[in-house]
C-alpha cells in the first residue's frame, strides 16, 4: 500500500499547489491534442484537403459524445476527492467501486447506441457529398473506441482525483510517440486512409488506459476496494449519477449547439469547413491549458470542501481565474497575429481560401480568449464543489447562443458569424456562471458554519 504518489492539497500554498498539479494535467493535455493535431496534419498532408474536411466534418459529434464520457468521468471522480480530503478511505474505495460497475454500463450502452445511428448523425449535420465517406469511415471508428475513452478518463480521474496528475500524463506522453508512428503505418503503408487515423487515435487512447489501470493496481493498492466494498448501494450510485449525470449533460448540451454551428458551416461548403477544421485544430490546443488549470482549481476546491477550509477554495478559485486571464490574453494575442502560419501545419500553402478562412476564425477567437480563463475555472470549481446540477444551465445557455447564431447569423452573414459564434456561447456562460460559483462558496460556507 502506497501514498507517495497522491498530493494533499489541504495545506500549503494554494498558487504553487494549484501550478504544481496543473502542469502535468497540462502537459497530459497537450499530447491528448496532440492525437488530433498529428491525425490532422498528417489526413491534410498526405490525403488532402477533402480527407481533413472528413476527418473535421463531424467534430461536434465526437465533442458531444466523448465529452460526455469525459463530463460523467469527472463527475465520478469528484466524491473520490472530497473523501480523499476529509481523509474517509473506507467510503472512497466504495466510490471506486461503484464507478466501475457504472462505467462498464455506459460503455457497452452508448458504443452501440452511436455505432448504430452514425449515418443519421452524418445526414443531420448535412455533411458534403465530396466528404461524407471519409467522414463515416472516421466517426465510426472513433464510436468504436468509445470504451477505451471511458477507461482512460475514469483511471486518470480516480488518479488526479487522489493529487496524482503526474502518473496520467506519463502514460498518455507514452501511448501519443506510438500514435504518431501508428498513425504514419496506417495511412502510408497500410492505406487505410481516415480510418487508418482513427484507429491510431483509438489504439493510443487505449494504451493510455490499460497503463494507468495497471499501475493503480500494482501501485495504488490502498484506493482499491475490498471484498466488503463491493456490495451496490442504491445511495452510492445515485451520489455517483448526481455528480457524473450533469457534468456529462453539461459537455453535451454544449455540444448540441457546436453542432448547429457546425451543420451551419458544413453548408458553406467544403472549403470552410477545411478551414474551420484546421482552425479548431490550433484552438483545441491552445485551449489547453484553460482545461489543466480548471481541473487542478476543481481538485483542489473538492478537497478543501472535503476539509472544511472555505476560505482556501476562495482563495484558489480567485488565483484560479486570475491566472486564466492572463493566459487568455496572451494566447489571444498568438491566435490574432500567427493563426495563419499556424494552419499551414495542416493546409499546404497553396491552398490560399482555406488559410484565409482558418485565419479568420482564429483572429476572431483572439479577442475573446480570456472569457475562457473565466468560464473553465468558474465552472469546473462549481463542480468540484458538488454543485455539477447547476453547470447544466452554463452548458445550455451557451448551446442557445450557439443555435441563434447558426439559424439566424450565419444565413445573413455567411462565414463571418461563424467566426463568431463561439464568442457569443463564452460570454453568454459567463454572465451566469460567475455569480453561480460565489453562491456555491457562500452555500458551503454557510452550512459548514451553521
Amino acid at each position: 500500500m502506497t501514498k507517495s504518489n497522491t498530493k494533499n492539497m489541504t495545506e500549503g500554498n494554494p498558487l504553487l499547489l494549484i501550478m504544481q498539479f496543473a502542469f502535468p494535467l497540462l502537459l497530459g493535455n497537450l499530447f491528448q491534442q496532440t492525437y488530433n493535431v498529428v491525425d490532422a496534419a498528417i489526413v491534410g498532408r498526405i490525403l488532402g484537403a477533402n480527407a481533413l474536411a472528413g476527418v473535421g466534418a463531424s467534430s461536434s459529434v465526437q465533442f458531444l459524445i466523448l465529452g460526455f464520457c469525459i463530463g460523467i468521468c469527472a463527475g465520478f471522480s469528484v466524491p473520490v476527492a472530497q473523501r480523499f480530503g476529509a481523509g474517509d478511505t473506507r467510503s472512497l474505495r466504495r466510490f471506486i467501486f461503484h464507478s466501475v460497475i457504472l462505467i462498464v454500463f455506459l460503455s457497452v450502452i452508448l458504443t452501440l447506441i452511436c455505432c448504430l445511428l452514425c449515418k443519421g448523425i452524418l445526414n443531420i449535420l448535412h455533411t458534403p457529398g465530396d466528404i461524407y465517406s471519409d467522414a463515416y469511415a472516421y466517426l465510426f471508428v472513433i464510436f468504436l473506441g468509445i470504451p477505451f475513452t471511458l477507461l482512460y478518463n475514469i483511471t486518470a480521474g480516480v488518479l488526479r482525483a487522489v493529487g496524482d496528475s503526474r502518473t496520467p500524463f506519463i502514460f498518455l506522453a507514452l501511448s501519443t510517440a506510438f500514435n504518431i508512428g501508428l498513425d504514419l503505418f496506417c495511412i502510408i503503408v497500410l492505406k487505410w486512409g481516415v480510418a487508418g487515423a482513427a484507429l491510431a487515435t483509438v489504439a493510443s487512447q487505449a494504451i493510455s488506459g490499460i497503463l494507468c489501470l495497471i499501475f493503480i493496481l500494482k501501485k495504488m493498492t490502498f484506493i482499491l476496494p475490498e471484498k466488503d466494498d463491493c456490495v451496490l448501494k442504491l445511495s452510492y450510485i445515485l451520489n455517483l449519477l448526481s455528480m457524473g449525470l450533469p457534468m456529462g449533460m453539461q459537455y453535451s448540451i454544449t455540444a448540441i449547439g457546436s453542432m448547429f454551428m457546425q451543420s451551419a458551416n458544413n453548408s458553406l461548403g467544403s472549403v470552410y469547413v477545411s478551414g474551420f477544421t484546421a482552425a479548431m485544430k490550433i484552438k483545441q490546443f491552445t485551449m489547453c491549458p484553460f482545461d489543466a488549470l480548471a481541473t487542478a482549481v476543481s481538485t483542489f476546491a473538492g478537497q478543501n470542501y472535503g476539509a472544511g477550509n472555505v476560505k482556501r477554495i476562495r482563495d484558489g478559485v480567485k488565483i484560479g481565474v486570475i491566472v486564466g486571464i492572463i493566459y487568455g490574453i496572451l494566447a489571444g494575442i498568438v491566435n490574432i497575429f500567427f493563426g495563419r502560419t499556424l494552419s499551414l501545419l495542416f493546409i499546404s500553402a497553396d491552398s490560399a481560401a482555406i488559410l484565409d478562412a482558418a485565419a479568420r476564425y482564429l483572429r476572431a477567437l483572439g479577442f475573446f480568449y480570456w472569457a475562457l480563463g473565466i468560464l473553465n475555472v468558474c465552472r469546473m470549481s462549481v463542480q468540484g464543489l458538488g454543485f455539477s446540477a447547476l453547470t447544466i444551465f452554463s452548458g445550455f445557455t451557451e448551446m442557445v447562443a450557439r443555435i441563434l447564431m447558426s439559424v439566424f447569423a450565419v444565413p445573413a452573414f455567411g462565414y463571418a458569424a461563424i467566426c463568431f459564434t463561439d464568442q457569443s456561447a463564452w460570454l453568454s456562460a459567463c454572465f451566469y456562471i460567475v455569480p453561480t460559483c460565489i453562491y456555491c462558496i457562500n452555500k458551503i460556507d454557510h452550512i459548514l458554519n451553521s
